[in-house]
């Protein structure tokens, strides 16, 4: 179960705090890589298969993207931030529908080696079916 604290108006696509009850996942710091290879890209691309990522390991454990509480997003170029955002969004809006929170979330500048984006979470493993 996941509900959404305001408390703040936040100026992108998540949630100002999150209050989470179940088992959790714990999802290290995803890339845009298909079988261990990186895969470059623009932005868009490689946020797109660094969320496809993060949901194969989020399926592996029992849960959806939508059961996300928290995201660490880690930028190489903060200049990207828009563009990765609008992926995002899409992707995390697609996966909960208009009634589920988005997650909590901090964006982060970060000197990444030969990816332009790495992204982790936290998720609660639902007990339903």
């Amino acid at each position: 179960m996941k509900q959404a604290v305001q408390g703040t108006t936040p100026a992108a696509p998540y949630s100002p705090g999150i209050v989470a009850t179940g088992a959790t996942v714990w999802v290290s710091g995803q890339g845009p890589l298909r079988d261990g290879r990186v895969v470059s890209g623009t932005i868009e691309e490689e946020t797109q298969l660094t969320l496809e990522n993060v949901a194969a390991v989020l399926a592996a454990a029992g849960a959806t993207p939508a059961d996300v509480v928290r995201v660490g997003v880690y930028l190489q170029e903060l200049d990207d931030f828009a563009a990765m955002n609008a992926v995002y969004e899409r992707f995390f809006r697609a996966a909960g529908g208009p009634d589920v929170p988005l997650p909590a979330r901090t964006t982060i500048g970060a000197d990444l080696l030969g990816i332009k984006v790495e992204i982790d979470c936290v998720a609660v493993v639902s007990d339903e079916g």
